[in-house]
């Protein structure tokens, strides 16, 4: 199996993007306005870091909009290269943000709680260009739709691997000593990792340094 693919989330300036990049990540997760958790920025401070990174990295504008009119807002405002989607489309479809965003990679976020997780997510594969799986809820009265460094049911994240039509990036709790179990249960095509390399809601060198140096690179 080769190696993931790495997308380093919660990143908050340029510098951080710039060390994530030269410890080895292929992808940047760049959040926007969310319900509950971390690493908020502006759009754009977004824009700003977005700018900044060189191709082929990955700049992922997480979002919580629901609206595809408003989804496709928030892209253009930023101008990221992918969207990653951290709750369910409730207006629009992803017909609609293909036909508005041509050159724009869709992430669909899919929060692993039960056996309907998986059905939903080989449902939604194929409309998506990958699913990222997390550790969130958003039932809750305030949503929670990533950041929680939780981990959830592998078993169910192996099973939507096994079924999805598109690559899956695993999520939620990842840190050096547990991302190899993670890879040998999962086999995702990618992993996404945010508390897991941060001390005091910073990036660190160090933990960054172990993360990767775990997966051998």
């Amino acid at each position: 199996m080769s190696k993931p693919r790495v997308k380093i989330c919660c990143i908050s300036s340029r510098e951080e993007a710039a060390t994530a990049i030269s410890h080895g990540a292929s992808a940047l997760g760049l959040v926007g306005h969310m319900p509950s958790g971390p690493g908020v920025i502006s759009d754009e401070l977004i824009l700003e870091i977005a700018r900044a990174v060189p191709p082929p990295i990955a700049t992922f504008l997480l979002t919580s909009e629901t609206s595809v009119q408003d989804l496709i807002t928030h892209q253009q405002k930023v101008q990221t290269n992918t969207i990653q989607i951290v709750d369910a489309l409730t207006e629009g479809d992803y017909a609609d943000i293909r036909e508005a965003l041509p050159a724009v990679k869709l992430v669909q976020v899919i929060h692993v709680a039960n056996e309907r997780s998986i059905d939903e997510a080989v449902r939604l594969s194929e409309q998506v260009d990958a699913l990222l799986l997390d550790s969130g809820n958003p039932n809750l009265k305030v949503k929670v739709l990533g950041g929680t460094g939780r981990v959830h049911d592998w078993s169910l994240s192996r099973s939507i691997v096994q079924q999805a039509k598109t690559p899956v990036f695993l999520a939620g709790g990842l840190h050096a000593g547990n991302v190899q179990r993670a890879i040998e249960e999962v086999q995702p095509y990618g992993l996404d990792v945010c508390s897991g390399v941060r001390t005091n809601g910073r990036l660190d060198p160090a933990k960054l340094e172990a993360f990767f140096r775990s997966l051998g690179f």
